[in-house]
């Protein structure tokens, strides 16, 4: 390791020893010293905060998106710059985080008002959180059930009415409600999970503080005029994103929580603009992730490669708890304290049903990434990408007609925008070969449905002809 690197994690450790010294949870954040009998007096309240289809396009990641309150609470906290989604499609993300399981094995397949659904529950995360103690509250959007009954939270807030137009699930109905609970000075340990719509299409118009003209489009999309105010527009429903979550720092400050809160910001996976969401690019699988809370380090960023995976884990880890046996992803809880760099030489993503079905599976290291595309569609799945008008203008250009390869290879070091595809190059096939085998070594051992033929949705599901357009056109049963 360079000199630069070693002094970064020194710096780094400090800065986390410092805070666990200051909230006196030094025991508690060392798993090899703590048994879940030790720590059970560390019940931090815990904090979710998600948002829809924003990727990693906000301020704290130096996006020119005023976000002023996440910004604030990577200042006060850890931010993770590599962490991704295992899914880049809405439901599964989630799902994926909330059970530490893969979408193949943990049963959601597609999106949860469509149709599809967890195979059990009782895997989802507040479950093993009620074991120790915790109230389950759930402000907002969920994603992982067509009712939210279904999910088993203690307390479903209640929302005041949407005004005409607006997003009953927009934070500024939800972080209200948010706050409204945290004003009531709940006692004991409380699982806070408050979802916004935001950044989901459809977005607002853009405001003064959105100038078309000085706004650049995200890294796949072309700047043009038609581009620049769609991402102005991304910029404005970015805005009301962060009002929410500015006003439940406010409500857990004002009530004494917030130092002995763990907050946990994410999103489900990348914006919803052509080659993002929904796809296995980084920009499409790419999630922020910051954490605040007792013994997190502030104004830290970490470069370890994460999965959404391996939060469940890390939040067992965090606490002292037992880990469900089920788990599939890591505990990064020993690169917050410096122990280690890095937990992961690889992670893995997959899509399977979004509006429309669209099999594809991803292996990423730190310097590769190989993506595999299943059955006999060639061209652009075009349902899988929400309307708009950066879509608008890929359409008439012709991307309905582009050929799609099968297998993709980048070098992620000369090429983080993955348009340089390796595949096919002489010189690569031994690296090409190695990522093939890492793929397949996981889908064995994963059990993935995909080597035996389509994915085989729950019945009852819908979705749309992949051959079709847009999300909206008419569905059909699977």
């Amino acid at each position: 390791m360079s000199e630069e690197g070693v002094v970064g994690r020194d710096i780094s450790r400090r800065l986390f020893l410092k805070g666990v010294a200051a909230t006196g949870m030094a025991s508690h954040l060392r798993p090899a010293l703590a048994t879940p009998g030790e720590t059970q007096s560390f019940r931090p309240n815990i904090v979710y905060i998600h948002s829809h289809d924003s990727g990693r396009y906000l301020q704290p990641y130096g996006y020119n998106v005023p976000t002023p309150h996440l910004q604030r609470l990577a200042d006060e906290g850890t931010i993770f710059r590599q962490a991704f989604s295992v899914a880049p499609t809405c439901s599964p993300s989630r799902a994926a985080l909330l059970t530490g399981l893969y979408p193949h094995n943990n049963g959601m397949l597609g999106l949860a008002h469509r149709g599809f659904a967890l195979n059990d529950y009782q895997q989802h995360i507040i479950h093993t959180l009620k074991t120790v103690g915790y109230t389950s509250v759930l402000a907002g959007m969920q994603h992982v059930a067509k009712v939210s009954e279904t999910i088993g939270y203690d307390r479903i807030l209640p929302r005041k009415p949407a005004a005409a137009g607006q997003n009953g699930l927009s934070a500024r109905i939800v972080a209200p409600a948010a706050a409204a609970y945290l004003d009531s000075r709940p006692q004991g340990p409380f699982f806070l999970d408050v979802g916004f719509f935001e950044t989901h299409r459809n977005y607002p118009e853009p405001t003064a503080d959105d100038p078309l003209n000085y706004v650049a489009p995200p890294r796949p999309i072309p700047d043009a005029k038609a581009t620049r105010k769609d991402f102005a527009s991304f910029r404005a429903s970015a805005r009301i994103l962060d009002e929410g979550v500015a006003k439940v720092l406010e409500a857990l400050e004002r009530n004494g929580y917030l130092d002995n809160t763990l907050i946990i910001s994410t999103t489900d996976h990348g914006i919803a603009f052509p080659r993002m969401k929904c796809n296995l690019t980084d920009d499409g699988w790419g999630v922020s992730l910051i954490l605040r809370g007792p013994g997190i380090a502030h104004g830290v960023a970490q470069d370890a490669m994460i999965s959404q995976l391996d939060v469940f884990p890390t939040l067992c880890d965090y606490l002292g708890i037992q880990s469900p046996a089920w788990l599939q992803g890591k505990s990064f809880l020993p690169v917050l304290t410096g122990k280690t760099d890095q937990i992961n030489e690889e992670i893995f993503a997959e899509v399977n049903y979004h509006a429309a079905y669209e099999p594809l599976r991803a292996v990423r290291t730190s310097r590769w990434k190989y993506i595999k595309r299943f059955g006999d569609k060639h061209t652009p799945v075009l349902p899988n990408c929400d309307d708009g008008p950066s879509k608008d203008l890929w359409l008439q250009a012709g991307w309905g007609k582009q050929l799609l390869a099968q297998e993709s290879l980048y070098d992620l070091l000369f090429d983080p925008t993955e348009h340089n595809n390796l595949a096919d190059k002489a010189e690569h096939q031994t690296t090409l070969q190695e990522m093939r085998d890492r793929l397949n070594r996981w889908m064995i051992a994963t059990q993935d449905p995909l080597l035996h033929g389509p994915v085989k949705a729950p019945a009852g599901a819908v979705v749309n002809n992949p051959d079709g357009i847009s999300p909206n056109e008419p569905v059909r049963p699977v």
